[in-house]
């Protein structure tokens, strides 16, 4: 018994110093442990996601990809893939599981070494959040006393929640949302058994066991998670084997956008950095943009196919690679698919090589296996490209084009494949909502991968005739009407500065005398535009074309400014035009409509400027102060470098008319940017109305007429290409083609939606040349220039053909105040009633025209044949 008594009191004292042992360590550990309370006001690193104003993804902007999800969003089966493989005891421990601990410390007391850490789901998210990955007894010591912690603070379903969110997963993927996405392309919804038994095996060792590291170890990691499932009843033996033969396809996928629209998304990119710094990739910051997915999705679409058209037209300019002479033996598939894999992504286009030739057709190779027949529809287009201005002779048969060996892009376009090329030539798009600027599409260029240059807001580029209408604009200003006669005769005078003749030509070279302002500007006649603009002076047509948000120090103060001589973005011209669609207001474009923070409270919601409904006072933005403008102040012509040709000239054209009403102007600071500020909490306001709504009206009949002429005056104007797309009559437009056809534009508008599309080569030393009919029999001495209505009006029909479609036709709203009148439309003078060569005209009250006293006699001005050449 006195033995009984020593052992008893020895194990005692043992088992208290063991306690009061473990108690000091506790305390002392417990001193540098965080709190864990504070895990319910830590965020998870999520990334910048920006979206389409209707939800769909655009880009992710992060060093750590998430796409945080809740329990109830994750399947059950992958939850249970990761409870058989990390701690089947999950839900029945408190933090940390004694079995799995004896049977760790026993398999690492056999191998000598640390080959297995018993750490739970709850430890492992302690360690997560609080601590290191160091393997030591110390950092076990402190992950046991944060998991307990983390027990009583949290449910279980909390728990699961963060660490399926928290947990990486190799790749920069955390979290089960941003895993499936990355190695299989998916939502976590969509995922089969194997994708989900394969990215609860990648915790273990996410870095070597992932499939795109290594297939093989992922492929066992995989079965043996399958395998502990069948053993917790999970799933059958029969699903168990069928996802065990299932092969891995292993391919980095990335985050999935829907949405292409890189350019935008750097913007708010930029956006969000310089208001939140480094923040904003980590704060899960969720960015709502302006832009309609579908429309943004349309203007891709027409982007590109008008820039695989305009390659077409100008020949085929070769393999990108030659991997092989067709006397050498063809590569293995491995390596072809090693070749291709390595090439860059350029939207609709796939890399191939060339396998085998036929007479009129060829084989190639695509990067996922798979062989495609390139017919000679695909081919025939590919004349060999000599420059710009030149192509060679069609080709006769698939080896003139294509040979064995040849690594070359493809497009698979009307359930067809089509041989195509990486176009050198890049386009701009961008698309306004005239009442509130609002951007709906934006491209900066034909690819991101290619060039991250936004085109759209930072290319500065001539704009040659988009010029008119505001010039037109300041003629109906200064007292001009749509019925004054202008001049269309070809102009010579001297330059005293150049040392030589300055000779504004029309761009078709043909002139019909006197014609009507409508006419010129629907026609875009380049003399009569120089003619108005003489007439109501250089300086007063300048100072009127900053009212439309052109910065001051860009516009030319010289007679060419009526040929486009200044420089403008995409973007810049696209809101000068909104002037006219909304009925004379300046709006400022913006694209980002609201943001929320990672909890989806809104922290910042637009409040743009709309032009508005009502009557509001007429006013225009200058940087200097404005003198009031009167009639009987109208300027005669200015005294420039170049004087016009007869000052009666001008005189006669400005007399012809009466005074219209006194308009007084208000100085005010000019826009700047072209993006609404981050943060405004601003109520409803309006733009600043730069012209007046009869103005904008008439200017807007015009741009109309330039697409459907007027009916009776047997002419087509310059954007008549878009009357058999479109085929409806509330759509104006205007092309625009700088000297040497280097720039070429159109822009229009239709119902709630301004569009401007530019293309040109961001080398400026290249135009956009001209093309040769395929047979020279056919027009041995001709060629067409490209230009306007050839080169960039096709993108601008196939979007708004699009766009509108489902959106009725819109009446022609007259503003109150314009009176009508029928006029003779050779002399533009007024008569009493309506019929042959007669139309109804509109004016601002008191500059109708003069009634006719004599009738006229004579035909009318015929266009021409040949309505292709006109621009």
């Amino acid at each position: 018994m006195r033995s009984l008594k020593i052992v008893g009191l020895t194990t005692g004292l043992c088992l208290l110093a063991g306690i009061l042992l473990l108690g000091g360590l506790y305390g002392w550990i417990i001193r540098d442990l965080p709190d864990v309370a504070k895990i319910k006001e830590m965020r998870l690193q999520v990334p910048l996601q920006i979206y389409t104003l209707d939800g769909q993804p655009i880009a992710q902007f992060g060093e750590k990809q998430r796409i945080p999800l809740t329990l109830a969003q994750i399947p059950e089966r992958l939850q249970q893939a990761f409870i058989a493989i990390e701690d089947n005891r999950f839900y029945s421990h408190y933090g940390i599981d004694p079995l799995g601990i004896l049977r760790a410390l026993w398999v690492d007391l056999s191998a000598k070494s640390a080959k297995q850490g018993a750490s739970t789901i709850t430890q492992q998210l302690a360690r997560n959040f609080f601590l290191d990955s160091e393997r030591c007894l110390m950092r076990k010591f402190k992950e046991v006393i944060l998991a307990l912690q983390l027990e009583r603070l949290l449910t279980k379903e909390q728990i699961f929640e963060l660490y399926l969110n928290k947990i990486y997963l190799g790749n920069r993927a955390y979290g089960v949302g941003a895993a499936a996405q990355i190695y299989c392309g998916k939502r976590v919804d969509q995922l089969d058994l194997a994708e989900m038994a394969l990215i609860a095996g990648l915790p273990k060792a996410p870095s070597t066991l992932n499939p795109l590291r290594s297939l093989p170890r992922a492929t066992q990691r995989r079965n043996l998670v399958l395998a502990r499932m069948l053993e917790r009843g999970y799933i059958t033996s029969q699903e168990q084997q069928l996802s065990s033969q299932q092969l891995i396809i292993a391919h980095y996928h990335g985050i999935s956008n829907p949405v292409d629209a890189p350019h935008l998304a750097e913007m708010v990119r930029q956006e969000m950095l310089s208001r939140f710094g480094d923040s904003a990739y980590t704060d899960g910051y969720r960015v709502y943009t302006t832009l309609d997915s579908t429309r943004q999705q349309q203007a891709q679409r027409a982007v590109q196919h008008n820039l695989f058209n305009y390659d077409r037209r100008h020949g085929y300019r070769g393999p990108s690679a030659i991997l092989w002479e067709p006397e050498m033996p063809c590569w293995s598939p491995e390596a072809l698919q090693g070749q291709l894999k390595k090439q860059p992504t350029y939207g609709p286009l796939q890399a191939a090589v060339i396998v085998v030739v036929h007479s009129d057709r060829a084989e190639a190779y695509l990067s996922d296996g798979k062989i495609v027949e390139l017919s000679w529809a695909g081919l025939r287009w590919a004349r060999p490209f000599i420059n710009d201005q030149q192509q060679s002779d069609p080709p006769q048969q698939a080896s003139d084009v294509v040979a064995v060996g040849h690594q070359v892009w493809l497009l698979q376009q009307d359930n067809q494949w089509w041989l195509a090329q990486i176009p050198e030539v890049e386009s701009a798009f961008i698309a306004l909502h005239p009442t509130n600027g609002a951007i709906q599409a934006l491209i900066g260029g034909f690819n991101f991968s290619k060039s991250a240059f936004n085109r759209a807001i930072q290319s500065a580029r001539q704009i040659g005739s988009m010029v008119k209408p505001f010039v037109y604009a300041a003629a109906l200003e200064k007292g001009m009407s749509l019925a004054t006669l202008l001049n269309d005769l070809p102009i010579i005078r001297w330059s005293a500065n150049a040392g030589k003749e300055w000779r504004p030509k029309n761009v078709v070279p043909r002139y019909d005398g006197p014609l009507r302002l409508r006419v010129g500007l629907a026609r875009s006649k380049n003399v009569m535009a120089v003619r108005a603009l003489r007439a109501i002076g250089v300086q007063f047509a300048a100072d009127y074309i900053e009212r439309f948000g052109f910065p001051k120090n860009n516009i030319t103060r010289m007679e060419s400014l009526a040929l486009g001589a200044m420089v403008a973005t995409p973007l810049q011209v696209a809101r000068a035009y909104t002037v006219f669609a909304n009925g004379g207001y300046l709006v400022d474009p913006y694209f980002i409509e609201r943001i929320e923070d990672a909890q989806g409270t809104v922290i910042y919601q637009a409040a743009p400027k709309i032009a508005s409904p009502t009557d509001q006072p007429l006013v225009y933005e200058k940087s200097e102060k404005a003198d009031v403008l009167r009639h009987s102040d109208l300027e005669q012509p200015s005294a420039l470098t170049e004087e016009p040709e007869s000052s009666v000239e001008a005189d006669e054209i400005l007399s012809s008319v009466p005074p219209p009403p006194t308009l007084e102007w208000l100085p005010f600071e000019p826009l700047e940017g072209s993006a609404q500020p981050i943060a405004t909490t601003d109520p409803l306001s309006y733009a600043p109305h730069v012209i007046s709504d009869a103005i904008a009206f008439l200017i807007k009949d015009s741009l109309i007429s330039a697409i459907w002429g007027e009916a009776g005056g047997q002419w087509a104007g310059t954007g008549w290409r878009a009357r058999s797309v479109i085929k409806r009559r509330d759509i104006a437009g205007k092309t625009g083609t700088t000297n040497d056809a280097k720039d070429a534009w159109f822009t229009g508008f239709g119902p709630d939606l301004v569009t401007c599309v530019w293309i040109g080569f961001d080398d400026h030393r290249r135009d956009l040349g001209k093309i040769q009919p395929e047979t020279a029999a056919a027009a041995p001495s001709r060629s067409f220039p490209e230009g306007g209505s050839r080169s960039v009006q096709p993108a601008w029909n196939q979007f708004m053909q699009q766009a509108l479609a489902g959106i009725p036709e819109q009446p022609k709203q007259v503003p109150e105040g314009i009176h009508s009148a029928f006029i003779d439309m050779r002399s533009g003078k007024r008569v009493e009633n309506a019929g042959p060569g007669i139309r109804l005209e509109y004016f601002i009250p008191g500059t109708e025209p003069p009634w006719q006293t004599q009738p006229e006699h004579g035909t009318l001005v015929q266009e021409g044949e040949h309505m292709e050449e006109l621009f």
